[in-house]
């Protein structure tokens, strides 16, 4: 995963807190709600870019 990839769903994952928490305060559930949403679809591409991760180690095992 590139550091660019990591920084970038980082951050979306802090602004989908920031997000849920702002909801809760001001009781939109609608916000909040979309706040969850954006974390865990960071977290689905965090998942993701680690399983390439993954991946490209096995292919480099199998060079040698």
């Amino acid at each position: 995963m590139s550091t660019e990839d990591k920084f970038r769903n980082k951050s979306e994952e802090v602004a989908g807190k920031a997000k849920e928490g702002l909801g809760r305060v001001t009781d939109d559930e609608s916000l909040e709600a979309e706040g969850r949403a954006d974390q865990s679809k960071s977290h689905m591409k965090q998942a993701g870019e680690k399983v390439k991760d993954a991946a490209g180690k096995v292919k480099d095992a199998f060079k040698d």
